[in-house]
């Protein structure tokens, strides 16, 4: 049985529709029910307002109307958030998916980009230029949550993380204020965005940092779940070339054509590379890597860099059902190791992949005050997920995971990164921020004493 959402004011309703050029989508709507759906099917909510903006007159516009009508305002990019802050019940869901806009400058090499934008229109973008920046590992992912969060990615060890190459951002505050965010101006700002979490507003474009990088040596290898190949990935990690981005991956063997049939669902570990570096070192790069163990299949070829972010997609689909965990360590401690073996063992779907990214180099070059992303003497980030074809299986596999995390605990820093955290960490804020949550809360205060951006992983003010 569905209800349905209350009565808005009508004076303010025609108000907002007279104020924004985008799409209004309602109750009874016939595209209401594509409108309110998000990448993870978890979350089935019924929002009284979608609204499909298309600038950020249409942000501000839409911002002003949930504050005054004190309704929730759910804010959306990509729709990735694995606890569903994209979405909500009787409340407002800003859309800014249409927003998709990017231009390069190459001379700077500087790439603006819309907040609706997701990696996939992010890196073909840039790829025309020969230039790249971090970004997900899932070309559907959203620049803006990835980006708030601090973002990892395969070029974290070279470039560092998302977040650390964000030169300036256009926010829409709670009061509906329209801010250009640089290091020279409201700076504040662009230290909490910048690894803080949507707390602080609606970032409606980014300037981001380009790096040269074209053709990357990309792919992945399998190998058995054995403890002695993710000590020696430990090992190739601490080697240092921070040109070799490589995320160790935990799970069940797809249906791959390279990799043999009888491995097909069987439990195993795998790395998947990305080395930047010169192609006269590429076989040395693929030999390394298959190093680590018996190598049951691998497809480790050049490619565009975009097309190494797309690996996943096929895997992970939106409409699937998610729930996850997370936890930073220093190195990859024995007992990590072991529980990673354990647990992988046990992993519920080929869907479920348990990845292991290499958060050192580039990442560590920046303090851990000079960003709202504090964890900066983190040498691995894992993202920990029971993903299942439907709810009630998610539901099941919920005590998996966070036995899996629980396991890892003793082994692990005290907070993990906001972006792997699901709708029942909000207590653990405190220990995912750590010394920068006191000048968080602070930015909180000044800029959203009501709390209107509170679908989030919430810094209270």
């Amino acid at each position: 049985m569905t209800t349905s959402p209350p009565a808005l004011d009508g004076r303010l309703l025609e108000r907002l529709r007279g104020s924004v050029r985008g799409e209004i989508v309602e109750p009874g709507d016939p595209d209401y029910d594509d409108a309110r759906k998000v990448y993870n099917a978890m979350h089935d909510k019924r929002p009284a307002l979608v609204v499909r903006a298309v600038d950020s007159g249409d942000v501000i516009a839409t911002v002003d109307f949930a504050r005054e009508q004190g309704l929730t305002l759910a804010v959306r990019g990509g729709s990735h958030s694995v606890p569903g802050h994209g979405t909500c019940d009787d409340g407002v869901v800003l859309d800014l998916g249409r927003m998709r806009g990017v231009r390069i400058d190459p001379d700077t090499r500087t790439a603006w980009v819309e907040g609706g934008c997701t990696w996939a229109d992010v890196n073909h973008a840039t790829h025309a230029f020969g230039l790249a920046t971090t970004g997900g590992i899932v070309s559907t992912t959203g620049v803006g949550g990835l980006t708030t969060g601090g973002g990892m990615g395969h070029l974290a060890r070279r470039c560092g993380l998302v977040c650390d190459n964000l030169a300036s951002a256009d926010l829409v505050t709670a009061d509906g204020s329209f801010l250009t965010c640089t290091d020279e101006q409201n700076s504040d700002l662009l230290w909490a965005v910048r690894g803080g979490g949507g707390n602080f507003g609606v970032v409606t474009s980014f300037a981001y940092r380009l790096h040269p990088v074209a053709d990357v040596l990309g792919g992945p290898t399998f190998f058995p779940l054995d403890a002695d190949v993710m000590r020696g990935y430990r090992e190739l990690i601490a080697e240092g070339d921070e040109r070799l981005g490589a995320l160790l991956v935990v799970g069940l063997g797809p249906p791959l054509p390279f990799l043999p049939e009888r491995w097909h669902g069987r439990p195993l570990c795998g790395v998947v590379t990305c080395w930047t570096g010169p192609e006269d070192e590429d076989d040395r790069i693929r030999d390394r890597v298959a190093g680590l163990g018996p190598v049951l299949g691998r497809m480790v070829e050049r490619m565009p860099y975009p097309a190494i972010n797309t690996l996943f997609d096929d895997l992970v689909p939106a409409g699937l059902f998610h729930y996850w965990k997370g936890a930073f360590t220093q190195g990859l401690p024995d007992g990590a190791v072991d529980a990673l073996v354990e647990y992988g063992a046990t992993t519920p779907s080929i869907q479920s992949v348990t990845v292991v990214f290499p958060i050192d180099g580039a990442c560590h070059r920046v303090g851990p005050q000079d960003t709202a992303f504090s964890y900066r003497d983190a040498d691995f980030s894992v993202a920990l997920s029971p993903t299942l074809t439907t709810r009630e299986d998610c539901e099941a596999h919920k005590s998996w995971v966070r036995a899996f995390q629980q396991a890892l605990a003793p082994h692990a820093m005290e907070g993990a990164y906001v972006n792997f955290m699901d709708s029942d960490d909000q207590d653990r804020v405190q220990a995912n921020y750590r010394g920068n949550l006191a000048r968080l809360t602070e930015l909180k205060r000044r800029y959203d004493p009501g709390n209107l951006f509170h679908l989030n992983h919430n810094i209270a003010p």
